[in-house]
């Protein structure tokens, strides 16, 4: 998802049982509307931040708006107010904080290009990475060429299939189908 699209999603958008996410207000409109599905990782991690929010309503804010102060003769920080109808507006200290703690440095939005790396290498389908993406078909493939930064391992396993070795022959379901269908009819 775009960040915009994270910073703005409400309780009502994720089907903790179905396990998907609904996605609103989107960039583009192939993108609005969506059903992206939940792996285990985020639903996961969906089901133990919504615990934060026990009195949590179905137009809340899962990522709600903050506000911070001091508190004591220390002056820790600690969340002074939490507003559950409004999003949350800036996430540039979260982030730097999440990139410091995992040792990396790339931009939020390189998150996204990641995914479809992945999800591209891995196999997936291009009309179901733009359906995940919320690309329209026309641009799908000029997305996927931006975004998909396939591998030197990734083309070498595609190329190593035209070898035979690793496609896999398909075989009837029904051994008499197949005599069957090359069987002359009068």
């Amino acid at each position: 998802m775009r960040r915009g699209e994270i910073q703005s999603l409400k309780w009502r958008q994720i089907d903790f049982l179905g396990r998907t996410v609904t996605v609103g207000a989107s960039k583009t409109e192939s993108g609005q509307g969506r059903v992206i599905p939940l792996n285990d990782r985020a639903l996961t991690t969906l089901q133990v931040w919504a615990t934060n929010f026990g009195a949590r309503q179905h137009e809340h804010y899962v990522f709600p708006s903050e506000h911070y102060g001091l508190a004591g003769d220390n002056c820790t920080p600690h969340v002074k107010t939490v507003d559950l109808k409004r999003p949350t507006r800036e996430i540039k200290t979260a982030w730097t904080s999440a990139k410091r703690a995992a040792k990396v440095e790339c931009r939020f939005h390189d998150l996204r290009h990641t995914a479809c790396t992945r999800l591209l290498e891995r196999g997936t389908p291009l009309p179901v990475v733009a359906a995940i993406f919320g690309w329209s078909a026309g641009t799908a493939a000029k997305m996927a060429k931006r975004y998909g930064h396939i591998g030197t391992n990734a083309r070498r396993v595609a190329v190593a299939s035209l070898d035979g070795s690793s496609i896999p022959t398909e075989t009837p379901q029904n051994p008499h189908e197949e005599s069957a269908a090359n069987t002359p009819t009068s």
